[in-house]
């Protein structure tokens, strides 16, 4: 009978020879998002070692699913305790890929450690300029109200203690978010505070930033988020480039863009739960990004 040897493991067995490092392979962590689990991304992980023999991939088990509710900050603090390790172990350096909710806590993960090793930071269909939208998780967790109302509760003391309350980004009450925003505002930098220096320079030690996203993604409310273009007050789009704080730069992406290392990937025809376990965005938006 014959027996069919993993290659990574006895190269590591018989020459303390790990075959991702022989290959160039990163490790990859991978952050989930908004009620989920790391179960929802074992097609992804088996998508990347399929391609990258070999490559340890990492799918943070921490605040998963209605422990994902929790405030941003506190989530962010945890996964930091799990992907210190993780990055510490990787003298190359790790590429970090963040799903949805998950694409947040990776940025106030980015901005706080000054030391940390991330290549490149893929953001998988996430509101990195908040969310406002009328949809079925919207109706979920708030029946009650309108996305015009749900102000008055996400922008309470009370309603910066729920997860999406802290990118809720409501366009017609632009003071109110910028005054009670503990999470999104800070990191956008509309929020001044003592940290931005700092927090900037952080997060400016990636390599690149991909922006992943597409006009058919039924959550991320306006799907533009994803690449960072938001609602003005009249509910017109305004694109990355004339956001206030990509002029001002306030937190390195139109450094990142002059330094050519901002990426984007748009695709058609993908809804909100395809991102992390389609075909076409795995070969077309991850793949080349994870050597």
């Amino acid at each position: 009978m014959r027996t069919r040897w993993n290659i990574s493991g006895l190269l590591v067995m018989l020459c303390g020879v790990n075959l991702s490092d022989m290959l160039g392979y990163k490790p990859v962590v991978i952050v989930h998002g908004l009620l989920d689990g790391p179960k929802q991304f074992i097609p992804l992980a088996g998508a990347i070692q399929k391609v990258h023999p070999g490559t340890n991939v990492s799918v943070i088990d921490l605040y998963d699913h209605l422990s994902s509710l929790k405030p941003l900050w506190r989530q962010v603090m945890g996964f930091k305790k799990m992907f210190y390790p993780i990055a510490q172990e990787a003298k190359n350096g790790v590429n970090l890929i963040c799903f949805s909710q998950g694409g947040l806590i990776c940025r106030g993960l980015l901005s706080i450690l000054p030391d940390h090793n991330v290549h490149n930071f893929i953001s998988l269909s996430a509101p990195q300029a908040g969310q406002y939208g009328d949809t079925a998780i919207l109706k979920r967790f708030f029946p009650h109200y309108l996305k015009a109302k749900v102000f008055h509760f996400c922008y309470s003391s009370l309603g910066q203690e729920v997860s999406i309350c802290n990118f809720w980004n409501d366009p017609h009450q632009r003071e109110r978010f910028v005054n009670s925003s503990k999470y999104l505002a800070l990191l956008n930098g509309e929020k001044p505070h003592s940290n931005m220096t700092e927090w900037r320079k952080n997060f400016l030690r990636i390599n690149k930033l991909v922006l992943i996203g597409g006009p058919d993604d039924d959550v991320i409310t306006p799907w533009e988020s994803s690449q960072f273009g938001f609602y003005d007050s009249n509910e017109t789009i305004v694109e990355m480039k004339k956001q206030n704080w990509f002029v001002a730069d306030t937190f390195g992406l139109k450094t990142l863009h002059a330094r050519g290392d901002l990426a984007q990937c748009l695709l058609s025809g993908v809804k909100h739960s395809g991102w992390h376990r389609n075909e076409t965005v795995f070969s077309t938006c991850i793949e080349e990004w994870l050597t």
